[in-house]
């Protein structure tokens, strides 16, 4: 069985993500694979593996490589991470030519599931198209024609995001099927998860907006302090015993994992 026939039924996969941007905000960088080293990122994506008993799916941007043998390599080493999926996107990374030939973004996914196959891992792979990303004129029509093509090369999740009205999103759910279409929700569109469930969504992506909402917290209670001397911002905050008991509970259990891996 394919494993996106493993995901056809009308559910949402239960996977815990390893998002490029909340990972690089983290370090205080940019989130793009030239600001975060690619061995960074394996050691982070291995961090997050080890750190959760959920299947984990990498962020792995373009796959730090331009040429599809070394996008395949590269792949290779995120498998040998732990990973239960991972992600390659179309985009090149250059303001000029955003987003890769067809040609050559086909290959590189061939490269990436030629990697997976062998490993004998049974690792998800997703591609993803960037056109509503970098600003392409008819971004749906072309960001289907592409999903339809890395299909074709052998991805087992399409994922384009951008796209957060109904009418687009059940486009590229019929484009794709019945291969499961992956949805980015960055900010409150109106939908619920049992909404995107109902329209036929398979599965789910916040990007960088849970570290962008953490980001704001903390910017709202700095500028409070630094502009108004006020305490205001650290109201609703977590308490430091909630927290401290929730770090003190887990940490067993993490480090046995580490231990163990």
């Amino acid at each position: 069985m394919r494993a996106y026939e493993a995901h056809a039924r009308p559910r949402l996969a239960p996977y815990r993500f390893s998002p490029s941007s909340g990972f690089a905000f983290t370090r205080g960088l940019p989130d793009a694979d030239w600001a975060v080293p690619r061995d960074l990122a394996l050691a982070h994506i291995a961090e997050i593996v080890a750190a959760t008993e959920l299947p984990v799916n990498a962020d792995f941007e373009s796959g730090y490589a331009h040429e599809p043998r070394a996008v395949g390599e590269n792949v290779r080493l995120c498998v040998e991470t732990g990973v239960a999926g991972l992600s390659i996107e179309d985009a090149t990374g250059d303001r000029a030519r955003p987003l890769y030939d067809l040609s050559l973004a086909v290959e590189r996914i061939q490269a990436a599931r030629s990697a997976i196959e062998a490993s004998g891992s049974g690792v998800l792979l997703t591609a993803r198209s960037e056109c509503y990303l970098v600003g392409h004129p008819d971004p749906l029509a072309e960001a289907t024609r592409r999903l339809q093509a890395f299909a074709a090369a052998g991805a087992d999740v399409l994922y384009a995001p951008g796209p957060h009205t109904r009418e687009e999103i059940a486009t590229l759910i019929a484009a794709v099927a019945p291969r499961p279409l992956n949805v980015l929700i960055s900010a409150d569109y109106g939908f619920t998860v049992a909404d995107l469930a109902a329209l036929g969504v398979r599965r789910i992506s916040v990007g960088s907006a849970l570290a962008r909402a953490a980001w704001a917290g903390f910017i709202r209670a700095a500028r409070a302090l630094a502009g108004e001397g006020s305490f205001s911002g650290f109201s609703g905050s977590v308490t430091f015993n909630e927290l401290n008991a929730f770090f003190r509970q887990d940490l067993p259990r993490r480090t046995h994992s580490e231990a163990g891996s």
